[in-house]
């Protein structure tokens, strides 16, 4: 791991990876510093048809199982990453969040069986090993330290109301703070954090409950209005809860129920549809 320095102030940029020109937003000043590439994906570029057309990275949403792996071996090696170990979880809308602390395979392995039991978050320590969650509204969220360890997390309101985000950012400065010697709340301070696409609140319309749900525990601000929920904006509450200062939360700004030829919605689409992935992976020891 590198050792504390401080990152650049996050900021999300489209950018075309490798030959297939795959689509994604990163943060290449992030990438030049630690050797973490992060990147929210678009919905083109793959080989999956129909509704999943074309990168769906999801595999539990009826797409066939050989184009979701073709998928994924894409986005791996336009992002420069092949050999990395990829660790996809069994997303269940919680607040449980799996740990890879090792690159060794049976460390691995270990990672992957925890995570296909139900995860929601993984918190990755080494270099070489790949994190890909997937989303077609529920907000992805990156986190990336000056060390080097990443995590990615989804937040769908479940998760928000839940805390996943502010669970993942005690989680990281701990390690952090426990190799750099310094106090929990530093750690947390140094960290960047990143919303990639997902569905606005002008678009999420919830029911009476899940509003008062946000707002008990996030303050009326989180409510525009009677009918709808800023996502973004409770996320945001709960990551300064954490320690993360506002200017070191970036949102990608993309709606993902308005903008359906670039990203997936299961609410715009009825349902049946792909996913696109937030992925992290560090690429240098």
């Amino acid at each position: 791991m590198a050792s504390a320095a401080t990152l650049p102030v996050p900021h999300l940029d489209a950018r075309l990876f490798g030959a297939r020109r795959l689509s994604a937003l990163t943060d290449e000043a992030l990438f030049e510093r630690t050797g973490v590439r992060i990147a929210f994906t678009c919905r083109a570029g793959g080989v999956s048809e129909g509704p999943y057309a074309a990168l769906n990275l999801g595999g539990h949403v009826g797409d066939d199982p050989a184009a979701v792996a073709r998928n994924r071996e894409l986005l791996l090696e336009a992002l420069g990453a092949g050999e990395a170990a990829l660790v996809v979880p069994s997303q269940v809308h919680g607040d449980e969040i799996v740990e890879v602390a090792s690159a060794e395979p049976g460390a691995v392995e270990a990672a992957r069986a925890r995570a296909l039991e139900g995860a929601d978050g993984l918190l990755v320590d080494v270099p070489q090993v790949a994190a890909l969650l997937c989303f077609a509204d529920c907000v992805p969220v990156v986190l990336a330290s000056p060390t080097g360890r990443f995590a990615v997390v989804h937040a769908g309101w479940r998760g928000a109301v839940a805390g996943i985000a502010g669970k993942a950012v005690r989680l990281l400065a701990a390690r952090d703070a426990a190799e750099l010697g310094i106090a929990p709340s530093s750690a947390a301070a140094a960290l960047n954090a990143y919303l990639g696409p997902h569905i606005h609140a002008e678009c999420f319309e919830t029911g009476a409950e899940v509003r008062a749900r946000f707002v008990d525990r996030y303050g009326a601000d989180v409510a525009p209005d009677g009918r709808h929920v800023d996502l973004a904006r409770a996320l945001a509450c709960d990551l300064g809860g954490a320690g993360l200062a506002a200017e070191r939360i970036a949102d990608a700004g993309a709606c993902t129920a308005c903008r359906l030829d670039d990203y997936f919605s299961y609410r715009a689409s009825g349902g049946t549809c792909g996913r696109h992935g937030a992925i992290a992976v560090l690429q240098k020891g």
